[in-house]
């Protein structure tokens, strides 16, 4: 993909988020009013509007294409190689976006365990995988806010995230070490 294809791509990915998450507050607003969550879904604690999520997600598509672009950028114009990163990306976008479609929906419905289950999966999973990139947690938060809004989902997923991180970067590197450091 040209540099020039990557900007329009960039641009437009951006808009159609905008674009949603603008319909979806719109259609909030038509029918009762832009709904506002509380935390940890007591009524004690503060409530968090979805109007959040206009912020959110565009910057959050903004992070994820730019880190993407980065990510391309540093291949050396090997074609097979910025596929590869495309691919991967590709379904860590998707990934997240059904696992945050599933749990939102379980909770929705009344099947809280589901969730809950879901999201210690995800830590477990977080461990192996690096779902600290930035379209994984574009994928996680999008994939919510029709039924839980951006913020509470961006809070869990960046604790998760950074759970990961940790994991990919401090803790894999000195097991690797350590192994290479026992005699054969």
């Amino acid at each position: 993909m040209t540099e020039k294809k990557f900007k329009a791509l960039k641009y437009y990915v951006i808009a159609v988020t905008v674009f949603f998450v603008a319909g979806h507050l719109l259609w909030e607003h038509l029918n009762g009013g832009v709904i506002s969550h509380n935390l940890l879904h007591r009524s004690d604690y503060p409530a968090i509007s979805n109007w959040w999520g206009l912020l959110i997600l565009p910057f959050l598509a903004w992070l994820s294409t730019v880190r993407i672009e980065k990510r391309a950028a540093l291949q050396s114009g090997d074609a097979p190689v910025r596929a590869k990163i495309l691919r991967v990306v590709l379904i860590g976008f998707f990934g997240m976006l059904v696992l945050s479609l599933v749990q939102s929906l379980s909770f929705s419905v009344g099947y809280e365990n589901v969730a809950i289950y879901l999201s210690l999966g995800l830590v477990v999973v977080g461990l192996f995988l690096p779902i600290y990139r930035a379209e994984c947690l574009f994928g996680y938060v999008f994939g919510s806010i029709v039924f839980t809004g951006a913020i509470i989902p961006l809070i869990g997923i960046l604790v998760i995230a950074g759970i990961s991180w940790f994991s990919h970067v401090c803790i894999k590197p000195l097991v690797f070490r350590v192994i290479r450091a026992q005699p054969q």
